[in-house]
């Protein structure tokens, strides 16, 4: 097993991982679907995170810090779905030099980037059959 790395300060870590937020924002306004979902998901993630920020617990505290903002929360499981997940990615940047290096660098990501619209998602048709009558004969 390899010894885990110096661990980020939490409120380092979680500042790092708010920008990493942003690719999903990107993405999520993409999505051909209802976002609700997605959105308060994020919402509540993105509000963890700076409260983690603002505290900055030290990194022994971290886990009981999270599990404190679950119990404290009038609804407690997607809270603490959301810790879970918060920590888990937590870990994983103390012991993988990849995850945790490219929360350093910003996060780079495609998806944190909107697109131009392209012509065609205007109208919901594309281009090329928009314009033909018989069946693709």
């Amino acid at each position: 097993m390899r010894p885990e790395a110096t661990p980020l300060p939490p409120g380092e870590f979680c500042r790092l991982l708010l920008k990493a937020l942003e690719a999903s924002e990107g993405r999520r306004r993409r999505r051909k679907r209802d976002q609700t979902p997605d959105a308060i998901g994020l919402g509540l993630k993105r509000e963890l995170l700076q409260r983690a920020i603002a505290a900055n617990p030290a990194p022994a505290e971290f886990e009981g810090w999270l599990l404190a903002q679950a119990l404290a929360a009038p609804a407690s499981g997607p809270v603490r779905a959301l810790c879970a997940e918060i920590f888990d990615e937590y870990r994983l940047a103390a012991v993988d030099p990849a995850f945790r290096g490219w929360l350093e660098q910003g996060a780079p990501s495609a998806d944190a980037e909107e697109p131009a619209p392209r012509p065609e998602a205007e109208s919901g048709w594309p281009r090329a059959a928009a314009g033909r009558t018989d069946a693709g004969s």
